[in-house]
Protein backbone atom coordinates (compact mmCIF):
# COMPACT_ATOMS: atom_id res chain seq x y z
CA UNK A 1 0.00 0.00 0.00
CA UNK A 2 1.47 3.39 -0.97
CA UNK A 3 2.09 6.27 1.46
CA UNK A 4 -0.50 8.39 -0.36
CA UNK A 5 -3.18 5.77 0.14
CA UNK A 6 -2.27 5.40 3.84
CA UNK A 7 -2.36 9.18 4.33
CA UNK A 8 -5.73 9.33 2.64
CA UNK A 9 -7.19 6.63 4.88
CA UNK A 10 -5.82 8.34 8.04
CA UNK A 11 -7.37 11.63 7.00
CA UNK A 12 -10.73 9.91 6.46
CA UNK A 13 -10.53 8.37 9.96
CA UNK A 14 -9.76 11.80 11.48
CA UNK A 15 -12.76 13.37 9.77
CA UNK A 16 -15.03 10.56 10.94
CA UNK A 17 -13.74 10.87 14.55
CA UNK A 18 -14.29 14.63 14.47
CA UNK A 19 -17.87 14.18 13.26
CA UNK A 20 -18.59 11.59 16.03
CA UNK A 21 -17.30 14.00 18.72
CA UNK A 22 -19.41 16.84 17.32
CA UNK A 23 -22.46 14.58 17.38
CA UNK A 24 -21.74 13.59 21.01
CA UNK A 25 -21.46 17.29 21.94
CA UNK A 26 -24.84 17.91 20.32
CA UNK A 27 -26.38 15.09 22.32
CA UNK A 28 -24.91 16.43 25.57
CA UNK A 29 -26.15 19.96 24.85
CA UNK A 30 -29.59 18.68 23.92
CA UNK A 31 -29.75 16.56 27.09
CA UNK A 32 -28.66 19.48 29.28
CA UNK A 33 -31.20 21.78 27.66
CA UNK A 34 -33.97 19.26 28.11
CA UNK A 35 -33.22 19.15 31.85
CA UNK A 36 -33.09 22.92 31.91
CA UNK A 37 -36.41 23.08 30.09
CA UNK A 38 -38.04 20.84 32.68
CA UNK A 39 -36.93 23.25 35.40
CA UNK A 40 -37.70 26.38 33.40
CA UNK A 41 -40.86 26.09 31.28
CA UNK A 42 -40.33 29.56 29.87
CA UNK A 43 -37.39 28.51 27.74
CA UNK A 44 -37.88 29.38 24.06
CA UNK A 45 -38.24 26.30 21.84
CA UNK A 46 -36.61 28.10 18.93
CA UNK A 47 -33.53 28.80 21.06
CA UNK A 48 -33.40 25.14 22.06
CA UNK A 49 -33.43 23.97 18.44
CA UNK A 50 -30.90 26.58 17.40
CA UNK A 51 -28.46 25.61 20.13
CA UNK A 52 -28.93 21.90 19.62
CA UNK A 53 -28.00 21.98 15.96
CA UNK A 54 -25.26 24.60 16.06
CA UNK A 55 -22.52 21.95 16.05
CA UNK A 56 -23.94 19.96 13.11
CA UNK A 57 -21.88 20.56 9.95
CA UNK A 58 -24.00 22.45 7.42
CA UNK A 59 -24.02 21.94 3.67
CA UNK A 60 -22.71 24.69 1.48
CA UNK A 61 -25.48 26.51 -0.39
CA UNK A 62 -25.97 25.22 -3.96
CA UNK A 63 -25.20 27.80 -6.57
CA UNK A 64 -27.96 28.22 -9.12
CA UNK A 65 -27.02 27.82 -12.75
CA UNK A 66 -27.17 31.11 -14.59
CA UNK A 67 -28.46 31.08 -18.16
CA UNK A 68 -27.62 33.70 -20.75
CA UNK A 69 -31.11 33.58 -22.20
CA UNK A 70 -34.42 31.70 -22.07
CA UNK A 71 -33.47 29.42 -25.00
CA UNK A 72 -30.43 28.05 -23.12
CA UNK A 73 -32.58 27.34 -20.07
CA UNK A 74 -35.18 25.50 -22.16
CA UNK A 75 -32.46 23.41 -23.84
CA UNK A 76 -30.97 22.52 -20.42
CA UNK A 77 -34.36 21.43 -19.06
CA UNK A 78 -34.78 18.86 -21.84
CA UNK A 79 -32.45 16.51 -20.01
CA UNK A 80 -33.20 14.92 -16.63
CA UNK A 81 -31.22 15.84 -13.54
CA UNK A 82 -30.27 13.17 -11.01
CA UNK A 83 -33.47 13.89 -9.13
CA UNK A 84 -35.41 13.77 -12.38
CA UNK A 85 -33.93 10.41 -13.26
CA UNK A 86 -34.89 8.98 -9.87
CA UNK A 87 -38.48 10.04 -10.41
CA UNK A 88 -38.67 8.52 -13.88
CA UNK A 89 -39.33 4.98 -12.69
CA UNK A 90 -42.66 5.98 -11.20
CA UNK A 91 -43.66 8.13 -14.15
CA UNK A 92 -42.94 5.24 -16.50
CA UNK A 93 -45.07 2.96 -14.34
CA UNK A 94 -47.88 5.47 -14.33
CA UNK A 95 -48.09 6.14 -18.04
CA UNK A 96 -46.53 5.29 -21.35
CA UNK A 97 -46.55 8.82 -22.63
CA UNK A 98 -44.22 8.52 -25.57
CA UNK A 99 -42.65 5.09 -25.68
CA UNK A 100 -41.93 2.07 -23.60
CA UNK A 101 -38.28 1.99 -22.77
CA UNK A 102 -36.57 5.28 -23.50
CA UNK A 103 -36.47 7.29 -20.30
CA UNK A 104 -35.39 10.32 -22.27
CA UNK A 105 -38.81 10.74 -23.78
CA UNK A 106 -40.46 11.06 -20.40
CA UNK A 107 -38.33 14.01 -19.42
CA UNK A 108 -38.68 15.85 -22.71
CA UNK A 109 -41.11 18.64 -21.98
CA UNK A 110 -40.21 20.62 -25.08
CA UNK A 111 -42.98 19.09 -27.17
CA UNK A 112 -46.14 21.15 -27.19
CA UNK A 113 -49.60 20.05 -28.19
CA UNK A 114 -49.14 21.20 -31.78
CA UNK A 115 -50.11 18.47 -34.22
CA UNK A 116 -47.17 17.09 -36.20
CA UNK A 117 -49.25 17.81 -39.29
CA UNK A 118 -48.85 21.53 -38.53
CA UNK A 119 -45.09 21.40 -37.93
CA UNK A 120 -42.42 22.08 -40.53
CA UNK A 121 -39.65 19.54 -39.90
CA UNK A 122 -36.63 18.33 -41.85
CA UNK A 123 -33.97 15.74 -41.11
CA UNK A 124 -30.22 16.42 -41.21
CA UNK A 125 -30.18 15.68 -44.95
CA UNK A 126 -32.82 18.34 -45.60
CA UNK A 127 -35.63 15.93 -46.41
CA UNK A 128 -39.12 16.73 -45.12
CA UNK A 129 -40.89 13.68 -46.59
CA UNK A 130 -42.13 12.42 -43.23
CA UNK A 131 -44.43 13.41 -40.38
CA UNK A 132 -43.41 12.45 -36.85
CA UNK A 133 -43.77 13.98 -33.38
CA UNK A 134 -40.27 15.42 -33.17
CA UNK A 135 -37.43 14.45 -35.50
CA UNK A 136 -34.94 15.80 -32.94
CA UNK A 137 -35.62 12.70 -30.83
CA UNK A 138 -33.86 10.56 -33.45
CA UNK A 139 -30.78 9.95 -31.30
CA UNK A 140 -32.87 8.38 -28.54
CA UNK A 141 -34.72 6.29 -31.12
CA UNK A 142 -31.46 5.03 -32.56
CA UNK A 143 -30.47 3.71 -29.12
CA UNK A 144 -33.82 1.90 -28.88
CA UNK A 145 -33.19 0.27 -32.26
CA UNK A 146 -29.67 -0.78 -31.27
CA UNK A 147 -31.03 -2.46 -28.14
CA UNK A 148 -33.64 -4.31 -30.22
CA UNK A 149 -31.00 -5.51 -32.68
CA UNK A 150 -29.20 -7.35 -29.89
CA UNK A 151 -32.17 -9.71 -29.44
CA UNK A 152 -33.06 -9.97 -33.14
CA UNK A 153 -29.95 -11.82 -34.22
CA UNK A 154 -31.86 -14.02 -36.68
CA UNK A 155 -33.17 -11.04 -38.64
CA UNK A 156 -29.72 -9.43 -38.57
CA UNK A 157 -28.29 -12.75 -39.80
CA UNK A 158 -30.77 -12.78 -42.69
CA UNK A 159 -29.78 -9.20 -43.49
CA UNK A 160 -26.08 -10.10 -43.65
CA UNK A 161 -26.64 -13.26 -45.70
CA UNK A 162 -28.82 -11.62 -48.35
CA UNK A 163 -27.43 -8.09 -48.37
CA UNK A 164 -25.02 -8.75 -51.22
CA UNK A 165 -27.71 -10.32 -53.41
CA UNK A 166 -30.23 -7.51 -52.86
CA UNK A 167 -33.29 -9.79 -53.33
CA UNK A 168 -35.63 -6.83 -52.91
CA UNK A 169 -33.92 -4.50 -55.39
CA UNK A 170 -36.71 -2.74 -57.24
CA UNK A 171 -39.29 -3.44 -54.53
CA UNK A 172 -41.30 -0.42 -53.41
CA UNK A 173 -42.89 -1.46 -50.14
CA UNK A 174 -45.60 0.50 -48.39
CA UNK A 175 -46.07 -0.70 -44.82
CA UNK A 176 -48.69 -0.23 -42.12
CA UNK A 177 -47.63 -1.86 -38.85
CA UNK A 178 -46.90 -0.96 -35.25
CA UNK A 179 -43.90 1.37 -35.33
CA UNK A 180 -41.61 0.13 -32.61
CA UNK A 181 -37.88 -0.44 -32.29
CA UNK A 182 -38.39 -4.03 -33.44
CA UNK A 183 -40.31 -2.95 -36.53
CA UNK A 184 -37.54 -0.45 -37.28
CA UNK A 185 -35.05 -3.34 -37.42
CA UNK A 186 -37.33 -5.02 -39.99
CA UNK A 187 -37.67 -1.82 -42.06
CA UNK A 188 -33.93 -1.23 -42.08
CA UNK A 189 -33.41 -4.88 -43.07
CA UNK A 190 -35.77 -4.44 -46.05
CA UNK A 191 -33.88 -1.29 -47.08
CA UNK A 192 -30.55 -3.14 -46.75
CA UNK A 193 -31.93 -5.86 -49.05
CA UNK A 194 -32.64 -3.27 -51.75
CA UNK A 195 -36.21 -2.11 -51.07
CA UNK A 196 -37.59 1.40 -50.97
CA UNK A 197 -40.00 1.78 -48.05
CA UNK A 198 -42.69 4.17 -46.92
CA UNK A 199 -44.29 3.48 -43.55
CA UNK A 200 -47.25 4.35 -41.36
CA UNK A 201 -48.77 3.03 -38.11
CA UNK A 202 -51.59 0.50 -37.81
CA UNK A 203 -52.51 1.67 -34.29
CA UNK A 204 -52.92 5.22 -33.03
CA UNK A 205 -51.36 4.45 -29.63
CA UNK A 206 -48.52 2.00 -30.33
CA UNK A 207 -46.00 4.25 -32.12
CA UNK A 208 -42.72 4.89 -30.33
CA UNK A 209 -42.09 8.52 -31.22
CA UNK A 210 -38.30 8.33 -30.87
CA UNK A 211 -38.14 5.32 -33.18
CA UNK A 212 -40.28 7.05 -35.81
CA UNK A 213 -37.89 10.01 -35.56
CA UNK A 214 -34.85 7.76 -36.00
CA UNK A 215 -36.33 6.21 -39.14
CA UNK A 216 -37.17 9.65 -40.54
CA UNK A 217 -33.61 10.78 -39.83
CA UNK A 218 -32.20 7.88 -41.88
CA UNK A 219 -34.39 8.84 -44.84
CA UNK A 220 -37.31 6.43 -44.46
CA UNK A 221 -40.58 8.35 -45.03
CA UNK A 222 -42.56 7.69 -41.85
CA UNK A 223 -45.98 9.12 -41.10
CA UNK A 224 -46.94 8.26 -37.52
CA UNK A 225 -46.94 9.48 -33.94
CA UNK A 226 -48.37 8.26 -30.66
CA UNK A 227 -51.87 9.55 -29.93
CA UNK A 228 -53.12 10.20 -33.46
CA UNK A 229 -56.77 11.01 -33.97
CA UNK A 230 -58.88 8.90 -36.34
CA UNK A 231 -58.52 11.62 -38.95
CA UNK A 232 -54.74 11.69 -38.45
CA UNK A 233 -54.64 7.90 -38.84
CA UNK A 234 -56.20 7.94 -42.31
CA UNK A 235 -54.27 11.07 -43.30
CA UNK A 236 -51.00 9.29 -42.50
CA UNK A 237 -51.99 6.24 -44.56
CA UNK A 238 -52.89 8.50 -47.47
CA UNK A 239 -49.60 10.41 -47.29
CA UNK A 240 -47.76 7.11 -47.16
CA UNK A 241 -49.42 5.79 -50.34
CA UNK A 242 -49.95 8.97 -52.33
CA UNK A 243 -46.46 10.13 -53.29
CA UNK A 244 -45.94 11.83 -56.64
CA UNK A 245 -43.52 9.86 -58.81
CA UNK A 246 -43.56 6.84 -56.50
CA UNK A 247 -45.92 3.88 -56.60
CA UNK A 248 -45.81 0.86 -54.35
CA UNK A 249 -45.54 -2.64 -55.79
CA UNK A 250 -45.64 -4.51 -52.44
CA UNK A 251 -47.83 -4.08 -49.36
CA UNK A 252 -46.99 -5.14 -45.82
CA UNK A 253 -50.08 -4.76 -43.66
CA UNK A 254 -51.16 -5.42 -40.09
CA UNK A 255 -54.93 -5.30 -39.73
CA UNK A 256 -55.92 -4.65 -43.35
CA UNK A 257 -56.47 -0.88 -43.06
CA UNK A 258 -53.77 -0.04 -45.61
CA UNK A 259 -55.07 -2.64 -48.07
CA UNK A 260 -58.61 -1.33 -47.58
CA UNK A 261 -57.49 2.27 -48.22
CA UNK A 262 -55.61 1.36 -51.38
CA UNK A 263 -58.62 -0.55 -52.73
CA UNK A 264 -60.88 2.37 -51.90
CA UNK A 265 -58.76 5.33 -53.03
CA UNK A 266 -55.95 4.06 -55.25
CA UNK A 267 -57.07 0.85 -57.01
CA UNK A 268 -54.59 1.53 -59.82
CA UNK A 269 -51.78 0.55 -57.41
CA UNK A 270 -52.81 -3.10 -57.79
CA UNK A 271 -52.06 -3.03 -61.52
CA UNK A 272 -48.35 -3.07 -60.67
CA UNK A 273 -48.44 -4.64 -57.22
CA UNK A 274 -46.85 -8.06 -56.89
CA UNK A 275 -48.31 -9.05 -53.56
CA UNK A 276 -49.68 -8.35 -50.10
CA UNK A 277 -48.26 -9.71 -46.84
CA UNK A 278 -50.68 -9.65 -43.90
CA UNK A 279 -49.89 -10.60 -40.30
CA UNK A 280 -53.10 -10.24 -38.27
CA UNK A 281 -56.30 -12.25 -37.83
CA UNK A 282 -58.37 -9.19 -38.73
CA UNK A 283 -56.41 -8.43 -41.88
CA UNK A 284 -56.37 -12.05 -43.04
CA UNK A 285 -60.13 -12.25 -42.55
CA UNK A 286 -60.53 -9.22 -44.82
CA UNK A 287 -58.30 -10.79 -47.46
CA UNK A 288 -60.31 -14.01 -47.49
CA UNK A 289 -63.48 -11.93 -47.85
CA UNK A 290 -61.98 -10.15 -50.88
CA UNK A 291 -60.86 -13.47 -52.36
CA UNK A 292 -64.28 -15.04 -51.87
CA UNK A 293 -65.93 -12.05 -53.57
CA UNK A 294 -63.47 -12.25 -56.47
CA UNK A 295 -62.06 -8.80 -55.68
CA UNK A 296 -58.53 -9.79 -54.64
CA UNK A 297 -56.36 -8.43 -57.46
CA UNK A 298 -52.95 -9.75 -56.36
CA UNK A 299 -51.48 -12.74 -54.51
CA UNK A 300 -51.52 -12.39 -50.72
CA UNK A 301 -49.43 -14.17 -48.12
CA UNK A 302 -51.15 -15.07 -44.85
CA UNK A 303 -48.32 -14.71 -42.34
CA UNK A 304 -50.68 -14.78 -39.35
CA UNK A 305 -51.42 -18.49 -39.76
CA UNK A 306 -47.82 -19.50 -40.27
CA UNK A 307 -46.64 -21.77 -37.46
CA UNK A 308 -43.89 -19.39 -36.34
CA UNK A 309 -46.34 -16.47 -36.08
CA UNK A 310 -49.14 -18.44 -34.39
CA UNK A 311 -47.04 -20.26 -31.83
CA UNK A 312 -44.48 -17.63 -30.99
CA UNK A 313 -46.01 -14.20 -31.54
CA UNK A 314 -49.59 -15.06 -30.64
CA UNK A 315 -48.99 -17.60 -27.86
CA UNK A 316 -45.64 -16.95 -26.18
CA UNK A 317 -45.61 -13.20 -26.77
CA UNK A 318 -49.09 -12.63 -25.33
CA UNK A 319 -48.31 -14.92 -22.42
CA UNK A 320 -45.78 -12.35 -21.23
CA UNK A 321 -47.17 -9.07 -22.53
CA UNK A 322 -50.68 -9.42 -21.05
CA UNK A 323 -49.22 -9.21 -17.54
CA UNK A 324 -46.95 -6.32 -18.49
CA UNK A 325 -49.82 -4.31 -19.97
CA UNK A 326 -52.15 -4.83 -17.01
CA UNK A 327 -49.46 -4.11 -14.41
CA UNK A 328 -48.24 -0.91 -16.04
CA UNK A 329 -51.72 0.54 -16.40
CA UNK A 330 -53.50 -0.56 -13.24
CA UNK A 331 -50.90 -1.93 -10.77
CA UNK A 332 -53.36 -4.79 -10.25
CA UNK A 333 -52.51 -7.85 -8.17
CA UNK A 334 -53.66 -10.99 -10.00
CA UNK A 335 -53.87 -13.47 -7.13
CA UNK A 336 -57.48 -14.42 -6.47
CA UNK A 337 -58.91 -12.16 -9.17
CA UNK A 338 -61.85 -13.46 -11.22
CA UNK A 339 -60.87 -13.18 -14.91
CA UNK A 340 -62.76 -14.05 -18.08
CA UNK A 341 -60.85 -14.38 -21.35
CA UNK A 342 -63.04 -14.22 -24.44
CA UNK A 343 -61.53 -16.50 -27.07
CA UNK A 344 -59.21 -19.49 -26.59
CA UNK A 345 -57.13 -19.28 -29.74
CA UNK A 346 -53.37 -18.88 -29.51
CA UNK A 347 -53.64 -15.38 -28.00
CA UNK A 348 -56.26 -16.53 -25.50
CA UNK A 349 -54.17 -19.55 -24.55
CA UNK A 350 -51.19 -17.32 -23.82
CA UNK A 351 -53.24 -14.91 -21.70
CA UNK A 352 -54.93 -17.70 -19.72
CA UNK A 353 -51.66 -19.49 -19.04
CA UNK A 354 -50.01 -16.35 -17.66
CA UNK A 355 -52.94 -15.27 -15.50
CA UNK A 356 -53.46 -18.76 -14.07
CA UNK A 357 -49.78 -18.93 -13.12
CA UNK A 358 -50.17 -15.67 -11.21
CA UNK A 359 -53.01 -17.08 -9.11
CA UNK A 360 -55.98 -15.63 -10.96
CA UNK A 361 -59.20 -17.65 -11.24
CA UNK A 362 -59.67 -17.84 -15.01
CA UNK A 363 -62.62 -18.88 -17.14
CA UNK A 364 -63.04 -18.62 -20.91
CA UNK A 365 -65.72 -18.07 -23.54
CA UNK A 366 -65.58 -19.83 -26.91
CA UNK A 367 -67.69 -20.47 -30.03
CA UNK A 368 -65.46 -23.29 -31.32
CA UNK A 369 -66.02 -26.67 -29.58
CA UNK A 370 -62.43 -27.78 -30.34
CA UNK A 371 -60.90 -24.71 -28.69
CA UNK A 372 -63.45 -25.00 -25.88
CA UNK A 373 -62.48 -28.61 -25.24
CA UNK A 374 -58.80 -27.61 -25.19
CA UNK A 375 -59.69 -25.05 -22.55
CA UNK A 376 -61.45 -27.69 -20.46
CA UNK A 377 -58.45 -30.02 -20.70
CA UNK A 378 -56.17 -27.15 -19.65
CA UNK A 379 -58.26 -26.66 -16.51
CA UNK A 380 -60.40 -23.66 -17.45
CA UNK A 381 -64.16 -23.42 -17.03
CA UNK A 382 -65.96 -22.62 -20.30
CA UNK A 383 -68.81 -20.18 -19.70
CA UNK A 384 -71.13 -17.73 -21.40
CA UNK A 385 -70.16 -14.14 -20.73
CA UNK A 386 -73.71 -13.16 -19.73
CA UNK A 387 -73.64 -15.74 -16.95
CA UNK A 388 -70.48 -14.51 -15.23
CA UNK A 389 -70.14 -10.84 -16.16
CA UNK A 390 -71.32 -9.58 -12.74
CA UNK A 391 -68.61 -11.50 -10.84
CA UNK A 392 -65.60 -10.66 -13.01
CA UNK A 393 -62.72 -8.43 -11.88
CA UNK A 394 -61.02 -8.43 -15.29
CA UNK A 395 -62.53 -8.93 -18.78
CA UNK A 396 -60.13 -9.60 -21.69
CA UNK A 397 -61.14 -10.00 -25.35
CA UNK A 398 -58.98 -11.76 -27.95
CA UNK A 399 -61.26 -13.02 -30.72
CA UNK A 400 -60.76 -10.72 -33.73
CA UNK A 401 -64.55 -10.31 -33.83
CA UNK A 402 -66.83 -7.35 -33.07
CA UNK A 403 -69.13 -6.56 -30.13
CA UNK A 404 -67.78 -9.41 -28.03
CA UNK A 405 -68.51 -7.26 -24.97
CA UNK A 406 -71.74 -5.32 -25.49
CA UNK A 407 -73.18 -2.23 -23.82
CA UNK A 408 -75.75 -4.35 -22.00
CA UNK A 409 -72.95 -6.44 -20.47
CA UNK A 410 -70.96 -3.33 -19.58
CA UNK A 411 -74.03 -1.96 -17.78
CA UNK A 412 -74.11 -5.09 -15.60
CA UNK A 413 -70.39 -5.27 -14.93
CA UNK A 414 -69.17 -4.78 -11.34
CA UNK A 415 -67.67 -1.58 -10.00
CA UNK A 416 -63.91 -1.36 -10.58
CA UNK A 417 -63.79 -4.06 -13.25
CA UNK A 418 -60.88 -3.78 -15.71
CA UNK A 419 -61.91 -4.16 -19.36
CA UNK A 420 -59.30 -4.56 -22.10
CA UNK A 421 -58.64 -6.03 -25.54
CA UNK A 422 -55.77 -8.21 -26.77
CA UNK A 423 -57.08 -8.51 -30.33
CA UNK A 424 -55.94 -6.26 -33.16
CA UNK A 425 -58.97 -4.06 -33.71
CA UNK A 426 -60.93 -1.83 -31.32
CA UNK A 427 -64.24 -3.40 -32.34
CA UNK A 428 -64.29 -6.24 -29.79
CA UNK A 429 -65.52 -4.01 -26.96
CA UNK A 430 -68.49 -1.79 -27.82
CA UNK A 431 -66.64 1.40 -26.88
CA UNK A 432 -68.78 3.57 -29.16
CA UNK A 433 -71.84 2.90 -26.98
CA UNK A 434 -69.95 4.22 -23.94
CA UNK A 435 -69.61 7.66 -25.48
CA UNK A 436 -73.12 8.65 -24.47
CA UNK A 437 -74.36 11.68 -22.48
CA UNK A 438 -75.28 9.73 -19.35
CA UNK A 439 -71.75 8.35 -18.91
CA UNK A 440 -68.72 10.34 -17.79
CA UNK A 441 -65.19 9.66 -19.02
CA UNK A 442 -62.35 10.45 -16.64
CA UNK A 443 -58.72 10.14 -17.78
CA UNK A 444 -56.69 8.54 -14.98
CA UNK A 445 -53.36 8.24 -16.73
CA UNK A 446 -52.20 7.65 -20.28
CA UNK A 447 -54.34 4.89 -21.90
CA UNK A 448 -56.40 4.43 -18.72
CA UNK A 449 -59.95 5.80 -18.43
CA UNK A 450 -62.65 5.59 -15.81
CA UNK A 451 -66.05 5.27 -17.43
CA UNK A 452 -68.48 6.43 -14.74
CA UNK A 453 -72.17 5.45 -14.63
CA UNK A 454 -74.86 7.73 -13.09
CA UNK A 455 -74.95 5.60 -9.93
CA UNK A 456 -71.20 6.14 -9.40
CA UNK A 457 -70.03 2.79 -10.75
CA UNK A 458 -66.61 3.00 -12.41
CA UNK A 459 -65.26 0.67 -15.08
CA UNK A 460 -61.56 0.85 -15.92
CA UNK A 461 -61.17 0.84 -19.71
CA UNK A 462 -57.66 0.37 -21.11
CA UNK A 463 -56.40 1.91 -24.37
CA UNK A 464 -59.97 2.83 -25.33
CA UNK A 465 -60.51 -0.80 -26.31
CA UNK A 466 -57.46 -1.00 -28.59
CA UNK A 467 -54.67 -3.55 -28.48
CA UNK A 468 -53.47 -3.58 -24.86
CA UNK A 469 -49.90 -4.84 -25.05
CA UNK A 470 -48.61 -2.52 -27.78
CA UNK A 471 -50.70 0.45 -26.66
CA UNK A 472 -49.84 0.29 -22.97
CA UNK A 473 -46.61 -1.65 -22.62
CA UNK A 474 -44.35 -3.54 -24.98
CA UNK A 475 -43.71 -7.03 -26.28
CA UNK A 476 -40.64 -9.30 -26.13
CA UNK A 477 -38.12 -8.39 -28.81
CA UNK A 478 -37.11 -11.99 -29.47
CA UNK A 479 -40.65 -12.99 -30.39
CA UNK A 480 -40.95 -10.03 -32.76
CA UNK A 481 -37.71 -11.15 -34.39
CA UNK A 482 -39.47 -14.36 -35.37
CA UNK A 483 -42.46 -12.51 -36.83
CA UNK A 484 -40.31 -9.91 -38.60
CA UNK A 485 -38.11 -12.59 -40.18
CA UNK A 486 -41.26 -14.37 -41.40
CA UNK A 487 -42.54 -11.12 -42.92
CA UNK A 488 -39.23 -10.42 -44.65
CA UNK A 489 -39.10 -13.89 -46.18
CA UNK A 490 -42.74 -13.62 -47.33
CA UNK A 491 -41.97 -10.34 -49.09
CA UNK A 492 -38.88 -11.84 -50.75
CA UNK A 493 -40.87 -14.89 -51.86
CA UNK A 494 -43.74 -12.93 -53.40
CA UNK A 495 -41.49 -10.35 -55.04
CA UNK A 496 -39.18 -12.92 -56.64
CA UNK A 497 -41.72 -15.64 -57.45
CA UNK A 498 -41.87 -16.55 -61.16
CA UNK A 499 -45.03 -15.51 -62.94
CA UNK A 500 -47.80 -18.03 -62.44
CA UNK A 501 -46.57 -19.51 -59.14
CA UNK A 502 -49.08 -17.47 -57.16
CA UNK A 503 -52.51 -16.52 -58.42
CA UNK A 504 -54.94 -13.91 -57.08
CA UNK A 505 -55.60 -15.78 -53.85
CA UNK A 506 -54.47 -16.03 -50.21
CA UNK A 507 -51.55 -18.38 -49.48
CA UNK A 508 -49.87 -19.71 -46.38
CA UNK A 509 -46.13 -19.30 -45.98
CA UNK A 510 -44.41 -22.39 -47.46
CA UNK A 511 -43.54 -24.91 -44.75
CA UNK A 512 -39.88 -24.82 -45.72
CA UNK A 513 -39.73 -21.10 -44.93
CA UNK A 514 -41.41 -21.62 -41.57
CA UNK A 515 -38.74 -24.16 -40.67
CA UNK A 516 -35.98 -21.85 -41.93
CA UNK A 517 -37.23 -19.01 -39.68
CA UNK A 518 -37.18 -21.37 -36.69
CA UNK A 519 -33.67 -22.63 -37.54
CA UNK A 520 -32.31 -19.07 -37.65
CA UNK A 521 -33.37 -18.61 -34.02
CA UNK A 522 -31.92 -21.87 -32.68
CA UNK A 523 -28.42 -20.49 -31.99
CA UNK A 524 -29.89 -18.09 -29.40
CA UNK A 525 -30.46 -21.11 -27.16
CA UNK A 526 -27.34 -23.03 -28.14
CA UNK A 527 -29.75 -25.67 -29.47
CA UNK A 528 -28.53 -28.44 -31.78
CA UNK A 529 -30.87 -30.31 -34.11
CA UNK A 530 -30.61 -34.06 -34.64
CA UNK A 531 -30.06 -35.00 -38.28
CA UNK A 532 -31.84 -37.83 -40.03
CA UNK A 533 -29.74 -40.63 -41.45
CA UNK A 534 -30.31 -41.60 -45.08
CA UNK A 535 -32.10 -44.75 -43.92
CA UNK A 536 -34.35 -42.81 -41.54
CA UNK A 537 -35.20 -40.20 -44.19
CA UNK A 538 -36.10 -42.93 -46.68
CA UNK A 539 -38.22 -44.74 -44.09
CA UNK A 540 -40.19 -41.55 -43.33
CA UNK A 541 -40.34 -40.42 -46.96
CA UNK A 542 -38.66 -37.11 -46.12
CA UNK A 543 -35.94 -34.92 -47.52
CA UNK A 544 -33.08 -34.80 -45.00
CA UNK A 545 -33.20 -30.99 -45.16
CA UNK A 546 -36.97 -30.70 -44.74
CA UNK A 547 -39.73 -29.84 -44.80
CA UNK A 548 -40.32 -32.29 -41.97
CA UNK A 549 -44.10 -31.95 -41.63
CA UNK A 550 -46.91 -31.87 -44.21
CA UNK A 551 -48.97 -28.68 -44.57
CA UNK A 552 -51.92 -30.25 -42.80
CA UNK A 553 -49.89 -31.04 -39.66
CA UNK A 554 -51.09 -29.23 -36.52
CA UNK A 555 -48.26 -28.30 -34.18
Amino acid sequence: MTDAVVDGKLEAVKQATKYVKETENVAEKYSAMTVSKNSDMNMNVGELQSAAFTAVPTLKPIKKIQFANAEDKQEFQKYPTKVGRRSLSRSISQSSTDSYSSAASYSDSSDDETSPRDKAQANSKGSSDFCVKNVKQAEFGRREIEIAEQDMSALISLRKRAQAEKPLAGAKIVGCTHITAQTAVLIETLVALGAQCRWTACNIYSTQNEVAAALAETGVPVFAWKGESEDDFWWCIDRCVNKEGWQANMILDDGGDLTHWVYKKYPSVFKKAQGIVEESVTGVHRLYQLSKAGKLCVPAMNVNDSVTKQKFDNLYCCRESILDGLKRTTDVMFGGKQVVVCGYGEVGKGCCSALKAMGAIVCITEIDPICALQGCMDGFRVVKLNEVIRQMDIVITCTGNKNVVTRDQLDRIKNGCIVCNMGHSNTEIDVASLRSPELTWERVRSQVDHVIWPDGKRVILLAEGRLLNLSCSTVPTFVLSITATTQALALIELFNAPEGRYKQDVYLLPKKMDEYVASLHMPNFDAHLTELSDEQAKYMGLNKNGPFKPNYYRY
